[in-house]
């Protein structure tokens, strides 16, 4: 407990299971781009790539990323409504219930005991355990808004409200079943409805988790490691209330030119293409923030994280809704390509703002000095390189991908097979994973300065 009364136990305890779960995430995903050309690295079933890969998106999308948002939100919380926890003890049973939440998944994964739907393979047991991790934070949310010291509501409590409450009704909705056993059920939705509700879910389940919550870490951490006021209260108010009113009718874009009905298909198009303007209203506001001050750029090692951080945020939501009109998802759907969208938002936008808010944050609530600016500097050259080879060889690869399978011969018949498409990755495979590397050396020296940090000595500069 600190002089201020602010509980920040939790906020280191989430913050070290975030790096943990980061580590074991990308090991698991360096080990599967390994298998992508050389597949006799599938071992065995319980290392197979169908397993590992669910193994990875889940340890880095919910281990890393909601650890990273769970410390992130219970520090911002108590900061902005100038309230400490109200219930500290059910905030400690959330970060172990969770941790063991991630665990469970991880092997009952690696088992096979998956319900095959993406974002949503975990069994009903563990959804039944995920649900009360769910409260369990919900309840400190509302109650510390009830409490609040600090009237005026800033973005980024905006931004933390919205998770919770769509988080919950996402998972709620989508993963309605009925149990066969205790290791098996069937989903209450068939057909092409299922496949809508999924996609509905699938969608907006990454949205409100590698979004909604990152926004408000950059809108909190942005005005606070650079000194400066974020540049408009207003855009960025106008720009929350537009991304959550058309993020929800979006999902179908992932089922374009499929059995669902056309008008469904038409409606995800029209607001994926509308969500461009209030994503790119959060990048004006950043960029906007720093207008007279770019030689932070060079001089603040946070600013650099948070600024390439919001840039990949909005390549990415241009990418997104453009990848939703028909004749381009025609070409880049099922494709190498979407690989490449989806890990330039993770690898570049997710993991540099979460990196960046741990290096603003872990010092301050352990009084200590960051361990080495120097090392930071070098973590944020080494991700953003990693990220970009990573996701350009992606691209390509892709664009290669979607038209050897489009390919014809005079006859009609196709030029070639899909076996000659997959053996001419291998070298796109072999490039993204020496970018893994590269990326994942960066991180491990994240983890290092985190790790470093925290076992110094306090100091007197940062007690004061």
């Amino acid at each position: 407990m600190s002089e201020t009364g602010y509980d920040y136990r939790v906020v280191r305890g989430f913050a070290f299971s975030a790096l943990f779960w980061l580590v074991i995430g990308l090991v698991v995903g360096l080990w599967i781009a390994f298998e992508m050309f050389n597949p006799a690295l599938n071992l065995t079933p319980w290392l197979s790539f169908g397993r590992l890969r669910v193994v990875h998106t889940n340890g880095l999308g919910v281990g890393f990323g909601l650890s990273g948002i769970f410390a992130t939100a219970y520090y911002m919380l108590q900061r902005l409504t100038r309230t400490p926890l109200p219930f500290p003890g059910l905030a400690r049973a959330h970060l172990w219930v969770f941790n063991a939440a991630i665990a469970a998944a991880a092997v009952s994964l690696m088992a096979g005991m998956s319900t095959t739907r993406e974002y949503a393979e975990l069994e009903w047991p563990l959804d039944v355990g995920v649900v009360i991790m769910w409260v369990m934070f919900a309840i400190n949310v509302f109650a510390i808004l009830i409490r609040r010291q600090e009237k005026q509501m800033y973005i980024s409590l905006w931004y933390l409200v919205s998770m919770t409450v769509t988080i919950a009704v996402l998972y709620i909705v989508n993963n309605l079943a009925i149990p066969l056993n205790l290791f098996k059920s069937y989903s209450i939705y068939a057909g092409a409805n299922d496949a809508n509700v999924e996609w509905w879910y699938g969608h907006n389940i990454v949205g409100f988790i590698f979004t909604v919550p990152v926004l408000a870490m950059f809108y909190y951490f942005l005005p606070k490691a650079t000194g400066l006021p974020i540049y408009s209260h207003r855009l960025s108010i106008v720009s929350f209330w537009a991304l959550i009113f058309a993020y929800l009718w979006t999902g179908a874009h992932h089922l374009m030119l499929t059995p669902l009905p056309e008008w469904i298909q038409t409606v995800a198009i029209a607001f994926s293409i509308f969500l461009i303007a209030p994503s790119w209203g959060s990048v004006v506001n950043g960029y906007y923030t720093l207008q007279g001050n770019w030689d932070q750029m060079r001089t603040n090692y946070l600013t650099k994280f948070f600024i390439l951080g919001i840039t990949f945020y909005g390549l990415q939501t241009l990418q997104g809704p453009l990848q939703g009109l028909r004749t381009l998802n025609a070409f880049f759907h099922y494709t190498d390509w979407v690989v490449g969208h989806v890990h330039m938002g993770t690898m570049g936008w997710v993991t540099m703002i979460i990196s960046a808010s741990f290096y603003y944050m872990i010092p301050r609530i352990t009084g200590r000095e960051l361990f080495s600016i120097r090392l930071a500097n070098i973590h944020f050259w080494l991700i953003l390189v990693g990220q970009f080879a990573w996701t350009v060889t992606m691209w390509i690869g892709g664009i290669q991908q979607g038209a050897m399978w489009k390919a014809t011969n005079p006859d009609g018949s196709l030029t070639y097979s899909f076996l000659d498409g997959l053996t001419s990755l291998y070298p796109y495979y072999q490039m993204r994973f020496v970018a893994g590397i590269v990326y994942f050396i960066g991180i491990l020296i994240f983890a290092w300065n985190i790790i470093q940090t925290v076992r110094q000595e306090p100091s007197t500069a940062a007690e004061a």
